[in-house]
């Protein structure tokens, strides 16, 4: 029998409460009320927020974090990046370079960089959408981060994603090297091959899984994808459907998809079978928009900014009919990683309102991944995922580019006041 005061040290230990924290600011932004609270604080209680807003009581013992003149607001979701991709070029040619230049390995050292430039612009979640050719790294990634090895974003991962056979990168390459060079997706060619796929990437640690419904052409069948998301869907998981030609929109809600990632030639008349399907649009205009303002080739410019008008007039119907919009970068090259902003401010310009671009990437984005219940809001409850930017997003959403401050979990990641 163990001496009783052998265990002392150890009761008194567990039974020791843990100080709160409490992190104070000029202003706190409601993102469900849509309102700026003044003069305003968040109480954080072992990574949980305990109350937040005006005139909160400082409990005693707790830790003051003193922000000063920025606003408070949750920790913003990226719903649509690559992580592990870090494309120099940005084009087929840079794809085959990554894929034959770069192990898996030290493509999960690359992820684990972009994780971390991600994390201190502000964006304490994301939907990782594929690791364009890097296998299962994505899931290495994921759980590293979880166990604090290194630093990042909440992660949900789509590993390999599934496409039509020769409809999905590497393009370019000679015929001769096809079967012995990686691929940037698990292609496959009828049911069986879908439907197996899918239980392979589920089976390999996939919270999500991504169907290639086109190619700016139709690619995968209806029935190819909606075996797919019949075995993800029997397992609670959504599945997300890269579409951007109507072809490809109108096959992809058939199949039972929960979202729609870019629809850049979606008309009105697909926007509209998109609500009725209650799917989830996740817009990606931030590169095109990068595009339309710095690409060396004026075709390529005039192209996107095409794109863009496209974009506007379909946003504004998308807001007529009350299609729910989640927001995401689609970061793909070394340039685009850690500049997840670019995103909702180009959102603003195309139409949207600052706190409707927000919410794109906050509470739309939190129900979207399936954790509304802890991200996506300063509520009580929630896991204290905090950030702070100088000024008023709501008055001008290029604030999101000047984050001054990140919590993730109840931990200090970034101060840079």
């Amino acid at each position: 029998m163990t001496p009783r005061w052998l265990l002392l040290p150890l009761l008194c230990f567990t039974a020791a409460p843990h100080a709160d924290t409490v992190v104070r600011a000029a202003r706190l932004l409601d993102v469900k009320a849509g309102r700026i609270v003044r003069d305003a604080a968040v109480v954080v209680h072992e990574g949980k927020i305990v109350v937040s807003g005006a005139a909160v009581a400082v409990p005693a013992g707790a830790t003051v974090i003193d922000l000063g003149d920025v606003t408070l607001m949750p920790g913003l979701i990226d719903c649509h990046t690559h992580l592990l991709s870090s494309i120099v070029g940005d084009n087929d040619a840079g794809y085959i370079v990554q894929l034959a230049t770069k192990s898996e390995a030290y493509r999960a050292l690359e992820g684990a960089a972009n994780a971390r430039k991600t994390l201190h612009a502000g964006y304490t979640a994301v939907r990782d959408v594929e690791s364009e050719g890097a296998g299962y790294a994505d899931v290495a990634l994921r759980d590293a981060i979880a166990a604090g090895l290194v630093e990042g974003p909440h992660m949900l991962v789509a590993t390999r994603a599934i496409a039509a056979v020769g409809s999905y990168e590497p393009f370019g390459l000679a015929p001769e090297l096809r079967g012995h060079f990686p691929s940037g997706a698990q292609m496959v060619s009828g049911v069986e091959e879908a439907r197996r796929a899918a239980r392979e990437q589920l089976g390999n640690g996939a919270d999500q899984l991504k169907l290639y419904a086109d190619w700016h052409t139709p690619t995968l069948t209806v029935d190819e994808m909606r075996a797919a998301v019949e075995e993800a869907h029997k397992r609670g998981k959504k599945v997300a459907a890269h579409a951007t030609s109507v072809a490809g929109i109108r096959n992809a809600l058939a199949a039972g998809v929960d979202s729609i990632e870019h629809a850049t030639e979606a008309d009105e008349a697909t926007l509209a079978e998109m609500k009725r399907h209650n799917v989830v649009w996740v817009t990606t205009f931030g590169v095109v928009r990068e595009h339309a303002e710095h690409d060396p080739d004026a075709r390529t410019r005039e192209r996107a900014r095409a794109r863009l008008e496209h974009a506007r007039a379909n946003l504004a119907a998308a807001r007529k009919r009350g299609l729910t919009i989640a927001a995401g970068y689609d970061a793909a090259s070394a340039a685009g990683q850690g500049h997840n902003a670019n995103e909702p401010i180009t959102l603003v310009a195309l139409g949207l309102s600052p706190l409707e671009a927000v919410r794109a990437q906050t509470v739309t984005a939190a129900a979207l991944v399936g954790h509304a219940a802890e991200w996506g809001s300063l509520e009580p409850g929630h896991d204290a995922d905090i950030i702070a930017v100088a000024g008023d997003p709501l008055a001008d959403i290029h604030a999101l580019e000047h984050v001054r401050f990140v919590m993730k979990d109840g931990v200090v990641v970034s101060d840079r006041r």
